[in-house]
């Protein structure tokens, strides 16, 4: 790892530092200039989905800072994910993701969740009609098959637990090379983290600030009391404190934020640097996970019955 980058197991390198374009409010206008004003403070990683509805505006900013020169595509990172309904066909999916991007490749395409959802249910939150049998080897495949075409420069997942991601690495013939996964001072992913690093599995954290502002997020971890005295004594916020805290562990973390000053903000956790103690009081937080997944839960069509199932205990 050097200038906050990581090198996945495919060689490639990702920034550490990464925007996150899920929006419930914004309209297309406000994602594409908070992309552009993002570019301009140094922001090089993106994160989209096909779920979030980002893609096109994302393109199209994209599209425009390349053209104008402002930077080459060799020099951003783009990741996008394959939605729940398209486990059928994960090269159609990430072609139509390419659509709307207009673009080539993108850097890091990622099994969402490990669900599959029937082909029509192309919205967050399923109903119990749309649940189908998961096939993760076939699902597996046809990301193989999106590498293997050029389509992407890496292929991963999000959301797994070391119990899935094992089953995977049983049969995969491509090691994946991300999985992303909430990720924060107060829920910490120390089992996962020591078998993704046992198997070079970059890990990549969505909500790194607890999801703040998000009608399922929490405020608790930029208010927790040791939070605050670690960043007044730095002289930092306690967002920064938070997102300086994955960083130094070798974490990219993918922070979603388009007001200008909070999102220079988040991109001076860069110039932070925690010491030992620090670290160690951070490890005392109380764990809690915020996103759990209630919404994949069901007695009669899920395959997960319980959060525990979803999460393989390790919640």
């Amino acid at each position: 790892m050097r200038n906050n980058q990581a090198r996945l197991n495919t060689g490639n390198v990702v920034p550490l530092f990464g925007l996150g374009t899920y929006s419930s409010s914004c309209d297309s206008e406000t994602t594409q200039e908070a992309i552009h004003m993002a570019l301009k403070m140094g922001y090089r990683h993106f994160d989209t989905a096909k779920i979030y509805g980002s893609e096109p505006a994302l393109g199209k900013a994209l599209t425009e800072a390349i053209s104008d020169g402002v930077v080459d595509r060799e020099d951003i990172f783009v990741t996008s994910k394959l939605w729940s309904s398209d486990h059928d066909d994960p090269v159609s999916a990430l072609h139509q993701s390419l659509r709307n991007l207009k673009m080539e490749y993108v850097d890091l395409y990622l099994v969402h969740w490990p669900i599959r959802f029937k082909s029509w249910a192309e919205y967050p939150v399923p109903n119990e009609e749309d649940f189908e049998e998961l096939d993760m080897e076939s699902t597996w495949a046809g990301m193989e098959k999106c590498l293997e075409l050029g389509l992407c420069k890496a292929i991963g997942v999000s959301n797994f637990s070391t119990k899935k991601l094992q089953h995977l690495l049983d049969f995969a013939s491509v090691c994946p090379a991300v999985n992303q996964v909430e990720m924060h001072p107060m829920w910490r992913q120390n089992k996962m983290r020591k078998f993704c690093g046992e198997h070079k599995i970059h890990m990549s954290a969505y909500m790194p600030l607890g999801g703040p502002g998000n009608f399922w997020g929490s405020t608790s971890v930029i208010k927790d009391p040791i939070i605050l005295s670690i960043a007044k004594k730095h002289k930092a916020t306690p967002a920064q404190v938070a997102l300086k805290w994955g960083i130094q562990r070798g974490t990219s973390v993918i922070v979603k934020s388009f007001n200008e000053g909070r999102m220079r903000e988040n991109i001076g956790a860069l110039d932070l640097k925690l010491d030992e103690n620090d670290m160690i009081n951070i490890e005392k937080l109380v764990e809690r996970k915020i996103l759990r997944g209630d919404h994949l839960i069901n007695k009669t069509t899920s395959p997960y019955r319980t959060i525990e199932q979803l999460w393989d205990y390790e919640i």
